[in-house]
């Protein structure tokens, strides 16, 4: 009976490790402002190659005082002068362990690029980017 009991508790760890594992970034994400609070963006985190990748596919002012759409004017290359609605800003990270990373983010309000790394904690996204040793960390909601 003993050792039922401990297979019986044994499968719920290994199940609650499963559950937590299952936990992905995959989806709709709302970008919040770090002074406001206010949501400022949509971003659709998804699957591609093996990689995941994000784009922007809305932003709660979608349009500039002259009513044309945002653009990524800051931005350089492909990306540059490029509406920011269906901008993609997540690029290739892959998996390590709980976390995704060895990809780039685009902040397409400077232009700059930068090492990126997310992951799921208490149903929020944490979105990490780096320049160097230093870091900043935002918290994105689950879209509705």
């Amino acid at each position: 009976m003993k050792r039922f009991v401990a297979v019986v508790a044994f499968a719920g760890v290994v199940a609650a490790g499963g559950l937590q594992a299952a936990e992905t970034p995959v989806g709709k994400w709302n970008t919040v402002d770090d002074k406001t609070g206010k949501v400022r963006s949509e971003v659709e985190i998804y699957e591609q190659g093996g990689k995941l990748m994000g784009k922007i596919t809305g932003l709660a002012e979608p349009t500039d005082k002259e009513g044309r759409p945002k653009t990524c004017s800051a931005c350089t290359g492909a990306d540059k002068d490029k509406p920011i609605v269906g901008l993609v800003i997540i690029r290739d990270l892959a998996r390590s362990r709980d976390r995704y990373k060895g990809g780039t983010i685009l902040d397409p309000e400077d232009g700059k690029v930068y090492t990126a790394e997310i992951w799921v904690e208490g149903g929020h996204l944490k979105v990490r980017g780096y320049v160097g040793f230093f870091f900043r960390t935002q918290t994105w909601l689950k879209a509705r």
